[in-house]
């Protein structure tokens, strides 16, 4: 493509584009080929600008950077903007230039993938061929891929986005992370609608504060979504109003959601087993509804989802009959298998002391003996966190395993013992393999057991390698084992 083409009202610039074909965009400069556009971005870790000779000896053609950042001399054409993250974004989108036409996006602490999940499912059975992206991966009909980040890098987005639409994909759900977000990863995407599910402490690792945390996921609502587009937003989160008054000031038509919604108003609840039963109103009509989930709060995420497929052209009655065949996304309140005396084995994400509250909260009533859980939280990553998860494990479950999760560089020992100091009776395993053998050996009848944190996850970070894991096949195995078939 062109540079005159590919950066003209993206870039400010007072003279004439020189005649350049740019044949590729990238942010790294070991993946710079000749003729490629390197945006020199600067990182947490690192400054962009350090590499730029770097990527000219491989043969960059342009080199996008900060307005202030300070370069060697080079030969070749500099754009500078004062946000060159977003300006990749807009221009990754041009240079690829193609999306499936319905685009949605999802953000907030917890729910995004379920969320993301659940919509794409809802438009299948509508008839749509539909993807999710996101923290399980890319996800179509044909199957998944995993990806390095919830929110992909918008080259790699933009990418993944034409590809989808070569190959036939009409509607793509996108969670949209905070991380990705602050970095404008999911700009320059074509959005008819946007979701907000709830907010709570993650994250703290990255963002300055909880407030910072939250105008990041506010900036969906103010400034990536288009004015006309849909937010829809749940409306029991207590930070609700905040989010609709946000979207209305940016001219967004409002969607909430919940048993405070004004579009999509839960009415009634109750448990069904392993399922549970709705009964659901829109536009005055009401309709029942039995959602194969456990879990209310994958009810709030069913109906965040059923608003999005109303906002994007989905009849009230196939939307809410398509509730009742959702699956899910994996690792999400899994059930993953029981004892041969029927105690339950539940696999989740929750990594956040709201998400841990949550899970715990959904399986208690299930469990007629004791409610058990192995968890432990990551390294390099929000400390604050770590004694909250423990004192809540401590409260919710009655017996508690503190386990590694990703320790990353950090000491696993000092992390469970941050736990661990807010986890009375806690019992400290390390080896996360053996943390779930022992519970599951303990196991009684009535039992229910959660083993949380990594979820869909097939490989543990310790220190800088990933170790292939999977708390699903480690559970499967022990059962097998028990049942006396390993």
């Amino acid at each position: 493509m062109e540079l005159a083409r590919l950066a003209d009202q993206i870039i400010r610039r007072p003279d004439a584009w020189p005649a350049i074909d740019v044949a590729g965009l990238t942010a790294d400069s070991r993946e710079v080929r000749p003729g490629f556009l390197f945006a020199a971005l600067p990182g947490t870790r690192a400054d962009g600008s350090a590499f730029v000779a770097q990527a000219l000896d491989k043969g960059a053609a342009a080199i996008l950077a900060p307005t202030a950042a300070v370069l060697p001399e080079v030969a070749v054409p500099v754009l500078r903007h004062d946000s060159p993250r977003k300006a990749l974004a807009l221009m990754a989108s041009r240079f690829y230039g193609g999306q499936p036409r319905t685009a949605v996006a999802i953000t907030g602490t917890n729910g995004k993938t379920s969320v993301a999940a659940f919509v794409r499912e809802i438009w299948d059975r509508l008839g749509h061929q539909a993807a999710s992206i996101g923290t399980v991966g890319v996800v179509t009909r044909q199957g998944a891929h995993t990806l390095a980040h919830t929110t992909p890098e918008p080259v790699t987005l933009h990418r993944i986005l034409k590809e989808l639409a070569d190959d036939g994909i009409t509607h793509a759900a996108l969670e949209t992370s905070s991380h990705g977000l602050a970095q404008y990863r999911p700009d320059g995407v074509t959005f008819a609608a946007g979701a907000f599910t709830n907010i709570s402490r993650d994250h703290l690792d990255y963002h300055a504060s909880f407030e910072d945390y939250f105008a990041q996921k506010l900036r969906l609502f103010s400034e990536v979504l288009p004015t006309g587009a849909s937010a829809v937003v749940f409306a029991d989160s207590p930070e609700a109003a905040t989010v609709a008054a946000v979207a209305r000031d940016h001219g967004l038509d409002v969607v909430t959601v919940g048993r405070a919604g004004e579009t999509i108003r839960l009415v009634d609840w109750a448990r069904d087993g392993l399922a549970q039963r709705m009964t659901v109103s829109i536009d005055g009509r009401q309709w029942p509804v039995r959602l194969p989930l456990v879990g209310d709060f994958q009810a709030a995420n069913a109906l965040v989802a059923a608003g999005l497929a109303l906002a994007t052209g989905g009849e009230a009655e196939a939307v809410l009959a398509s509730l009742e065949h959702l699956k899910g996304a994996a690792g999400r309140l899994e059930l993953v298998g029981r004892t041969d005396d029927d105690a339950a084995v539940f696999v989740d994400f929750a990594h956040t002391p709201d998400a841990l509250a949550n899970a715990l909260n959904a399986l208690r009533p299930y469990a007629t003996g004791r409610l058990v859980a192995v968890f432990g939280c990551g390294g390099d990553r929000d400390r604050g966190k770590r004694p909250q998860m423990g004192a809540l494990a401590a409260a919710k479950a009655d017996v508690a395993y503190v386990t590694d999760d990703n320790p990353r560089s950090e000491d696993p020992a000092a992390i469970r013992a941050e736990i661990m100091a807010a986890t009375p009776g806690g019992i400290d395993i390390g080896d996360r393999a053996a943390a779930i053998a022992e519970a599951i050996a303990g196991l009684h009848a009535g039992d229910v057991l959660l083993v949380a944190g990594k979820g869909h996850e097939t490989g543990q970070i310790v220190g800088d390698r990933v170790i292939p894991f999977s708390d699903q096949q480690v559970v499967r195995d022990c059962l097998a084992r028990r049942h006396g078939h390993g």
